[in-house]
């Protein structure tokens, strides 16, 4: 069996992650991920790992603000699909749908235009990390409130030891894909 992602691709990866002590609270450890971004190599690394692990027949990659964009757009236009972006409350012109949740330090609001998705559409949600699982909950929540259908969720990093991959799948997400994983804190 080949791999998608080689065990010498996520370690180049990980090696451009920076972890920040104490942001943005006490005793988190913050995965930053903007000296990966910043590197040509390591962006397209990350993309085409994203891709690798994606499903290909979709119509639609959904991006969650404001990171998910990084990811999202390339995603999307390596898979042939159209882009929509997931935006706080205030930031879309047009009509909305829109949905609150609780993060790991308080909670927030997501929206999507009303008509970015049509009924039927198969959406790839892309995010760059996925932790207690409220964001991309929030995000599904929003893809299927519009009658669309979720076909996978694609992260860069996972921190596994937040619990978000069983929180989501108490919500009926369950084809959730990460290209790092992060067991511990």
């Amino acid at each position: 069996m080949t791999t998608l992602v080689t065990d010498q691709t996520k370690e180049q990866l990980a090696g451009l992650i920076r972890e920040v002590p104490d942001f943005p609270v006490p005793g988190v450890k913050f995965k930053d991920i903007t000296p990966l971004i910043a590197s040509p190599g390591g962006l397209a690394k990350a993309v085409e790992a994203m891709v690798r692990l994606s499903p290909s027949e979709i119509d639609t990659v959904l991006g969650v603000e404001a990171r998910g964009f990084v990811f999202a757009s390339p995603v999307a236009l390596s898979l042939g699909a159209g882009f929509v972006p997931v935006r706080k409350p205030g930031k879309l012109p047009a009509e909305i749908v829109e949905t609150k949740y609780e993060l790991e330090y308080g909670s927030e609001s997501l929206a999507i235009h009303r008509d970015a998705l049509s009924p039927g559409d198969r959406v790839l949600l892309v995010d760059d990390v996925l932790a207690t699982g409220g964001t991309i909950g929030a995000a599904a929540e929003l893809i299927r409130s519009v009658g669309a259908e979720l076909v996978g969720v694609t992260v860069l990093i996972e921190l596994e030891f937040l619990g978000g991959r069983q929180k989501l799948a108490e919500r009926g997400v369950v084809d959730v894909v990460s290209v790092l994983n992060y067991p511990e804190p």
